[in-house]
């Protein structure tokens, strides 16, 4: 069977209407929307559809792709009708009504089309990378094999949801500083090439010594004024040259260290990363993940090259019969709490658990960390762009203020 997208036309209301059908050909998909009420004005493939997306410059594209809230809401559903007893396959058709994003409206079709097929339900997932990263199709496979396909729906459900929070109020909090970087920015900016100079061309014929603030304000601004075409030149060309190097395997290693070792905001991303590590591999284990396929999956959430490095390295010590917590403590990349805690579970026979509390300890850290540092970036900002502000209007009502005294 093919998977067509469709449009027509509801007899009944004369709505127009649109979604994916799988049938055999056009003719068949007529008249399956015939019996539906539903007159056909178009039908595509598949496959004709995408060749036909890769000539089209889309850039909205981005802006339709499924988030990891919209793929969490489908787990949450489909684990609720399969533990309600429906078949995967109708559950999976089910959802392909009600999901509103196209893309994801197209994958379940898909999906649909693999399984009627006798294709497996995880090597289905996996075709689409895109939308359901290797954790979810690894995830998958286990309920799967173990027959605990709902509940491992369930779980997953809670870790996209739990990671979506997290991202949303780190998200949330880093906003208003950083939109008040830009509106300050630009108003600076504004001042010092529109205002500055027509103000301070008046000092041009005085012939008074001016002083040295005032000085350093009018180079500023001619600076600016006259070389702005050269200093975004100059930007880009930094900003490209520091990309390129970051996509290097040896400069992706060496930011990603100097992340780490930042002031403030080098804990905060170690403990993001460490959260959705021990969040992540708790997810797996309780799944029935194998523990070294667990850490590879785990591995690549870190999202920094240096951890990852140390994880890699751990496996190969776990390889050789070293416990989980030891390299990871040898590394010392890790907070301790979390290698102790691991230490702890795996003595104990409750590692799952343990790792469980590890994540949702350093969420919390993550959360009253970002509040505090967003609380006290506010007022920082908001004395800098006074402070700039302040700077540029002494810079011209000083000397204004002298000249006044002389003529007086």
């Amino acid at each position: 069977m093919t998977v067509f997208e469709f449009r027509g036309i509801q007899v009944a209301t004369g709505k127009p209407v649109k979604g994916y059908r799988d049938a055999d050909n056009a003719k068949s998909l007529r008249g399956l929307l015939r019996r539906e009420g539903v007159l056909l004005t178009l039908a595509q493939e598949g496959d004709q559809k995408k060749a036909t997306d890769k000539r089209k410059l889309d850039f909205l594209a981005f802006m339709r792709r499924p988030s990891t809230s919209d793929v969490a809401v489908m787990t949450r559903q489909l684990a609720t009708l399969v533990r309600a007893g429906v078949p995967l396959v109708e559950s999976v058709a089910a959802l392909t009504d009600q999901v509103e994003k196209e893309q994801l409206q197209r994958v379940l079709t898909e999906l649909r089309e693999n399984l009627n097929e006798g294709t497996s339900f995880a090597k289905s997932l996996g075709r689409h990378p895109q939308v359901f990263p290797p954790l979810y199709v690894n995830m998958v496979a286990a309920g799967e094999a173990s027959g605990t396909l709902e509940a491992v729906l369930e779980r997953l459900a809670d870790f996209m949801e739990g990671q979506a929070r997290l991202k949303g109020k780190v998200s949330a909090a880093l906003a208003y500083p950083i939109l008040m970087v830009i509106i300050g920015g630009g108003l600076v900016g504004v001042l010092m090439v529109a205002v500055v100079p027509k103000v301070t061309s008046i000092f041009d014929s005085l012939g008074h010594a001016l002083p040295w603030y005032t000085q350093l304000l009018i180079f500023v601004s001619d600076t600016l004024a006259s070389f702005w075409w050269l200093i975004l030149g100059l930007l880009a060309l930094g900003v490209y040259l520091f990309r390129r190097w970051k996509k290097t395997p040896a400069g992706h290693l060496r930011w990603d260290t100097i992340r780490l070792r930042m002031p403030i905001f080098g804990r905060l991303n170690l403990l993001v990363a460490v959260a959705r590590f021990s969040r992540t591999l708790a997810t797996l284990l309780a799944s029935g993940v194998q523990l070294l396929q667990a850490m590879e999956i785990g591995k690549n959430v870190l999202e920094n090259a240096r951890l990852e490095q140390v994880v890699s390295e751990a496996i190969g010590s776990i390889r050789e019969g070293e416990s989980i917590a030891v390299p990871l403590k040898r590394s010392g990349q890790f907070p301790p709490m979390m290698t102790h805690m691991i230490a702890v579970g795996e003595k104990s026979g409750q590692l799952e658990p343990m790792l469980e509390n590890v994540s949702r300890a350093y969420e919390a850290d993550v959360e009253t960390r970002v509040v505090a540092l967003t609380s006290l970036l506010e007022p920082i900002m908001i004395v800098a762009l006074g402070a700039a502000v302040g700077f540029i209007a002494m810079a011209i009502l000083m000397p204004l203020l002298q000249m006044n005294e002389l003529v007086e």
